[in-house]
């Protein structure tokens, strides 16, 4: 028996992170598919040209916004520009996130901060999402990890510990909501990414996925868009996708 797959066309999604790398292309992938989006992120001149880029591309309406969900006050802006644009939520996907260093080499301000945006933003938004989908008969949850959780890998410390972090909220707010309030929840880790998160020029970055070293960012977008438009059955627990020559070490 075929399944019927979930159609995007009006779908009602809020992005995080959505101006640069794998939020960037997830934003106008979904938008490509109809869905109206509102997405945000630090920086303004990022922000415009990601707005522009969706608006040339065509499809779903996309809406933005400079914010920080490392803050509370970011998290309110979000939600609040949810309620003005879309009127509700069907998919919340989380993308923002910042690199950092060990742990030992990073200033006490700025790792908590990263622990901030990786874990505490994510968790942030999870919750004003629930209560916003709970309302509306359910959705989804999509939260962008990593594959630094299992390899564990040298210099990671803190980002390792703030994806790792998303794994272990992820499979136990499942078990939490997901039954008693038809929400699905997904996490996509993704291996080596050519995105601005990654040390080196646009030069390097191109010659890395041209020797299958790292992913671009299109190719973890459409593992979300996947992950998004499944039967209401189904339920993308945890989508790992990574260069076909990936560093784990």
């Amino acid at each position: 028996m075929d399944s019927e797959h979930t159609e995007l066309q009006g779908k009602r999604v809020l992005v995080t992170g959505g101006t640069t790398g794998i939020g960037r292309e997830s934003v106008l992938l979904l938008a490509e598919h109809g869905a109206r989006v509102v997405t945000l992120g630090r920086h303004e001149p990022e922000l415009k040209d990601t707005l522009s880029d969706a608006g040339a591309a065509g499809g779903g309406e996309v809406f933005g916004l400079t914010a920080d969900t490392g803050t509370r006050e970011g998290v309110d802006r979000a939600f609040g520009a949810v309620d003005e644009h879309l009127g509700g939520l069907d998919v919340l996907v989380c993308c923002a996130a910042l690199g950092a260093g060990p742990l030992s080499e990073m200033d006490d301000e700025e790792w908590r901060y990263v622990v901030e945006t990786n874990l505490i933003g994510y968790m942030a938004c999870a919750r004003r999402a629930i209560a916003v989908m709970s309302a509306g008969g359910g959705g989804q949850l999509v939260f962008v990890g990593s594959i630094s959780s299992t390899i564990k890998a040298v210099g990671e410390s803190v980002y390792a510990a703030t994806k790792a972090g998303v794994d272990a909220f992820a499979e136990t707010l499942r078990k939490e909501i997901s039954a008693d309030r038809n929400i699905r929840i997904t996490v996509i880790q993704p291996g080596a990414t050519a995105t601005d998160m990654q040390e080196g020029s646009e030069e390097e970055l191109r010659q890395a996925v041209q020797a299958h070293e790292m992913l671009p960012a299109r190719e973890v977008a459409e593992a979300i868009l996947f992950a998004v438009t499944r039967s209401e059955n189904t339920d993308v627990v945890v989508l790992r996708i990574e260069p076909r020559i990936q560093k784990t070490s």
